[in-house]
């Protein structure tokens, strides 16, 4: 299965990546190349969207590592009765992600800067992570800010992982065009 983008999403995401490829002249906020953004940051983002059906509006997604906002911008613009938050220890990617919020603008993306380990529990719904770590280090962020028993995301490749202790693990393969096939790994506490 290859991820859609809703065509809806086109104009504004568009308009990302533009915003990115300004930036990125100035702050370096990626070595990937502009050809390949879309495919990378917005497609395999999109993966993520058939796990947004269930949650109700109002709902908590955080997204850990967001980085530039993949997953987060995709997620936010495809639910804005959610509150989208992406979180990131990295000062100029958060200020990146203010901007693209301010500018698009998507009101319900909420950029925060932070360590996992360190914030107040967040309390969400749902959350995601695209190369960010292993799957015991996302499980235990998870346990702190994830409510009790919702599901986490972990975008992966097709690399295996031990199964953190006392979590389930349920992989979920799809295909992107060029860089071939992917996993979200969900994880759910026992």
């Amino acid at each position: 299965m290859v991820p859609q983008l809703p065509s809806s999403l086109s104009p504004a995401l568009g308009r990302y990546l533009v915003l990115l490829d300004q930036w990125n002249r100035t702050h370096a906020l990626t070595a990937l190349p502009p050809k390949e953004r879309r495919e990378e940051l917005l497609l395999d983002a999109a993966a993520a969207l058939p796990f947004l059906a269930d949650l109700a509006s109002g709902a908590k997604v955080v997204d850990f590592g967001t980085g530039m906002g993949s997953p987060s911008v995709v997620l936010a613009l495809a639910r804005p009765d959610l509150e989208v938050i992406g979180l990131d220890s990295a000062g100029k990617k958060i200020a990146f992600l203010r901007q693209v919020a301010l500018e698009l603008p998507i009101p319900n993306l909420r950029p925060l800067l932070g360590r996992a380990e360190s914030l107040a529990p967040l309390e969400a719904d749902l959350g995601t992570a695209k190369a960010v770590g292993e799957l015991s280090v996302l499980a235990s962020w998870w346990q702190r800010h994830g409510k009790p028993g919702s599901p986490f995301l972990a975008f992966k490749g097709p690399e295996k992982e031990a199964t953190p202790e006392g979590w389930q693990l349920t992989a979920h393969p799809y295909e992107l065009p060029s860089r071939g096939s992917r996993r979200i790994l969900e994880l759910r506490p026992l």
